[in-house]
């Protein structure tokens, strides 16, 4: 299998020929599910893929609190909605400005370029707590994923992100849905003996 950071800058540079694509105001509605937020909103939240790398790089841990991406996702579950939340995209879709697309393909170039002199075993503090890279690197090639298909749901576009990412985007939602124990439903669900399943 391809390294972690290797599969999310491929993931992260689908993303940005994704936004590439889009209207340049981003206007419009945002995809199913996602509540108040509008295309801006929901582009501006998933670049925060990019963004939290390169921040939390410059912010060292000096233990593990979280060892695995689904231990991440178990611990920050009671985070991941509300208004907070939805003022936090909307205010990150602002932040992109006039140029989108641009913004993007320079938070791209600037998390790759961090992750050059990155060690793999190098210990950030994430909204979690401490965590390896290797561990935190495949929760941001998860969101780029999700919300890549979510943004080209909304933006009726054909996308599809990169096999190691999608594969990896999968395997992880597996994990999370086991450990919170939702493991059958999300089994049935995928082999087309259930409903609807929400991970995350």
């Amino acid at each position: 299998m391809p390294e972690a950071r290797e599969t999310y800058l491929e993931a992260a540079e689908a993303y940005a020929d994704l936004v590439d694509r889009l209207p340049v105001d981003l206007g419009g509605p945002g995809a199913p599910g996602l509540g108040s937020w509008d295309l801006r909103a929901l582009v501006g939240h998933t670049s925060r893929s990019l963004v939290t790398v390169s921040t939390y790089l410059a912010q060292p841990a000096e233990k593990v609190d979280v060892p695995s991406a689904a231990a991440y996702y178990l611990a920050i579950r009671h985070l991941t909605s509300g208004a907070d939340v939805d003022e936090r995209g909307r205010q990150a879709g602002l932040v992109l400005g006039d140029d989108p697309h641009g913004a993007v393909r320079r938070l791209l170039e600037t998390v790759a370029d961090d992750l050059v002199a990155a060690a793999d075993e190098q210990l950030l503090t994430t909204l979690a707590g401490g965590m390896r890279l290797r561990d935190y690197l495949p929760t941001r090639t998860f969101e780029l994923v999700v919300h890549g298909t979510d943004i080209a749901a909304a933006a009726a576009l054909d996308w599809r992100p990169p096999a190691d990412a999608l594969a990896e985007a999968v395997a992880l939602a597996a994990e999370i849905a086991v450990a919170a124990g939702d493991g059958v439903d999300v089994l049935r669900a995928l082999t087309g003996r259930g409903g609807q399943v929400t991970v995350v």
